[in-house]
């Protein structure tokens, strides 16, 4: 497998010889308004340029996962740029619902056994934040990858470290990990992705596991950077099981 970190959650996953885009937040620097009650309100979202060009990123691709429908995960860049015939799988026929409403005619919901081209696609559960904030946040989803040539990968998607996370560890034993990591918050409310110890609890549930910490320093609520994660790692001792890729870096499995 191949994984590309391209900007925020946005991925481009090859895997048992097909391609995948995860979340497609694909407009240029500084084309929505930052994310309001929230750190940096004089920066525009995103706050950095594609590292290649969306059609590059688009070439070729399979099928289209998008977790939930946040702007930083599925934007008008992506529904412009998208053909409308492409497979595409969402978390519920609510998100269904709303991706078929702007002309994409193969939309499919994710579900626990998914198979597509014989690879199988798990559905998994995620809480994008703790308590109160969840209310506001809404339903999210992660997925976890299977083949019989492939290591097993876990996206995390937009979650905080929680049990149902060390369940879907512990029954799947990923390879490798993706984690949504840089920690973002509201003004109130807490983290609504994971911080460094929920990344940290991560390595602890799987400490044989590559860990590649996505999502960060890429919409205006990040509180986490790249810098203050590596260090982290380094203290504790996990940074050659950690991997924190700059926007347009891969890694091959």
């Amino acid at each position: 497998m191949n994984v590309k970190q391209i900007r925020n959650a946005t991925l481009v996953v090859e895997y048992a010889g097909k391609k995948f885009l995860i979340d497609p937040f694909l407009a240029e620097k500084g084309s929505y308004p930052p994310f309001p009650d929230a750190p940096r309100q004089d920066h525009f979202n995103p706050l950095g340029n594609l590292p290649i060009s969306i059609d590059e990123i688009i070439k070729d691709i399979d099928a289209v996962i998008v977790t939930h429908l946040h702007l930083d995960h599925w934007d008008d860049a992506a529904k412009n740029a998208l053909p409308k015939e492409i497979r595409l799988f969402s978390q519920n026929e609510d998100d269904v619902a709303e991706i078929q409403k702007v002309g994409f005619q193969n939309v499919e919901v994710l579900k626990e056994d998914t198979v597509f081209e014989g690879i199988q696609l798990v559905k998994t559960k995620g809480e994008h934040g703790r308590g109160e904030i969840l209310k506001v946040t809404g339903l999210v989803c992660g997925i976890v990858f299977k083949h019989s040539s492939e290591k097993t990968l876990y996206v995390a998607g937009d979650t905080v470290w929680y049990d149902a996370v060390q369940e879907v560890i512990e029954t799947n034993k990923p390879e490798v990990i993706v984690v949504n990591a840089g920690d973002n918050q509201f003004n109130q409310g807490g983290s609504l992705v994971m911080g460094k110890e929920d990344v940290y609890e991560v390595y602890k549930a799987a400490p044989h596991a590559s860990i590649i910490a996505s999502h960060m320093e890429a919409v205006n609520h990040w509180t986490l950077s790249r810098k203050e994660l590596r260090s982290f790692a380094k203290e504790k001792g996990f940074s050659s099981h950690l991997l924190i890729p700059e926007d347009g870096e891969s890694y091959t499995f």
